[in-house]
């Protein structure tokens, strides 16, 4: 009964109905897809699996696909080489003078040598590799090895504080949009957002085909990001703290800081934030977790993020579903000591009746904590109803209904909200009412005596009103 959300990346060691139905059991209610590292076939293949057990009532999984985003790397190598420090190197961005003689690296950035200055830090293969500039040519630049480290082909690269002239979404990365289109995905993390711009053009590529009911996530990863992150948010439907690339492309003494500035200005704008990266690495190849991994995830929960991530856990790890169990029962301890009070959060972008909505859920959240009823029950078509809910960060249980299998998807992704999909949605407002609560109490969730706060709709001279109410259930 977590209020917190969980999203486990799939992979060889998850991609089975079995080990889906299992993850979901364990308490993950998004799959995401690295399309660092897709497969089309495998990738249909999952979210086959995924629609079918959701269709059995076996699951309720939402499906996210990650994209590679406008990435820097080394080119390819004949064979792996040993660089120590202290050595020179030089990198060139023409690869028709790039000679592989042990001595030098290819980079598929074509603005290096411009864009980079002397003194330059260049972080290679994901940071396992520190490398200085020291002087700048016309067609390479000579870097200083920090310290000794093996790079083999296609190593990513970082380029610290460096403005990238990339694009916001790579042709590549178009191709992923339409298959996620084209495959029913419920939501788009898109990797390397530096401004509003990027995801404005990832909204209008599912406007143009007709799927802006997909909602999209910018991932935080550099310090362009940070700083024009109060943008960044306004433009999205979520954010994700990324901290994999963003601990490298930031003093990785500021990571906390930033982690805890993401998710605080998310929830200013009412808008949904993952934590994801290394939460619990150490169960890749263990049965049993760091006492620092259970600390930063108790964190998160007490920074009051929606979602928490797993990664290399449930794609190549060991022990996937015991990944998921130790997260969810950490997550469980974490919120069992929290009471969560209900910050406002920005109006901008919302109509005049959207702001009375959001202000009616919030009195009918602390209603039923002041007269300890069972829980809260919600309708909502987009699942817009429900963010508000999951915004002012509730105490009590929410169940939010609807009539559209999209918007339950995305309502899986918001904190403290259970979705229901309601099969005989009626225009008689009432009646969904009735169907709800039968529904409730066929899942033994309510029982004959228990009270409930029930935010609807009611018809009134063509119009409808949003009401509020407090039912005895009989």
């Amino acid at each position: 009964m977590k209020k917190t959300k969980i999203i486990a990346t799939v992979g060889p060691a998850t991609e089975s109905e079995e080990q889906l139905i299992a993850l979901y059991r364990a308490g993950v209610n998004i799959i995401r897809f690295n399309f660092s590292h897709a497969n089309y076939e495998v990738a249909r293949a999952i979210m086959g699996r995924i629609r079918k057990l959701n269709s059995e009532g076996k699951t309720n999984l939402s499906a996210l696909l990650d994209t590679k985003g406008p990435e820097i790397r080394t080119g390819d190598l004949e064979s792996k080489i040993q660089f120590e420090k202290g050595d020179t190197i030089k990198i060139y961005t023409d690869i028709r003078k790039f000679k592989d003689d042990g001595a030098s690296l290819f980079c598929d950035y074509d603005s290096l040598v411009e864009d980079v200055s002397i003194g330059q830090a260049i972080e290679i293969d994901s940071g396992l590799f520190n490398v200085e500039v020291i002087e700048k040519t016309s067609d390479h630049i000579l870097v200083l090895a920090k310290n000794s480290c093996l790079i083999g082909s296609r190593r990513h690269v970082n380029l610290p504080g460096v403005r990238l002239r990339l694009p916001g979404i790579t042709d590549q990365d178009k191709k992923d949009v339409l298959f996620a289109i084209e495959e029913g995905y419920d939501f788009i993390a898109m990797s390397f957002v530096r401004n509003r711009s990027n995801v404005e053009e990832l909204r209008s590529l599912l406007a143009l085909h007709d799927a802006s009911h997909i909602k999209i996530i910018s991932k935080i990863e550099n310090q362009e990001g940070v700083e024009n992150l109060d943008e960044i948010i306004e433009a999205s439907d979520g954010v994700m703290v990324a901290r994999g690339d963003l601990g490298i492309e930031v003093p990785i003494e500021k990571l906390p800081v930033y982690q805890r500035e993401i998710v605080r200005k998310s929830m200013i704008q009412g808008k949904f934030v993952i934590v994801a990266t290394h939460l619990l690495e150490t169960m890749i190849e263990n049965p049993f977790p760091t006492r620092a991994e259970v600390s930063d995830i108790f964190n998160c929960v007490m920074q009051r993020a929606d979602c928490t991530m797993l990664s290399g856990e449930t794609t190549i790890g060991k022990y996937p579903i015991k990944a998921v169990e130790m997260m969810t029962a950490v997550i469980n301890e974490a919120e069992a000591d929290m009471i969560y009070d209900h910050k406002d959060f920005s109006d901008d972008g919302l109509c005049v009746r959207d702001i009375e909505k959001k202000q009616l859920i919030k009195n009918a959240l602390t209603m039923s904590e002041s007269l300890d009823v069972r829980a809260v029950l919600i309708f909502t078509k987009s699942g817009r109803l429900a963010r508000f809910a999951a915004a002012f960060r509730p105490n009590s249980d929410v169940y939010a209904f609807t009539m559209k299998e999209s918007s339950v998807r995305y309502m899986n992704a918001l904190f403290g909200i259970r979705p229901m999909l309601l099969p005989n949605w009626s225009e008689n407002l009432g009646g969904n009412l009735d169907s709800a609560i039968a529904l409730l109490k066929e899942k033994n969730l309510l029982l004959s005596g228990d009270r409930i706060v029930a935010v609807n709709d009611i018809q009134k001279e063509w119009k409808e009103i949003p009401v509020m109410e407090i039912i005895t259930i009989e």
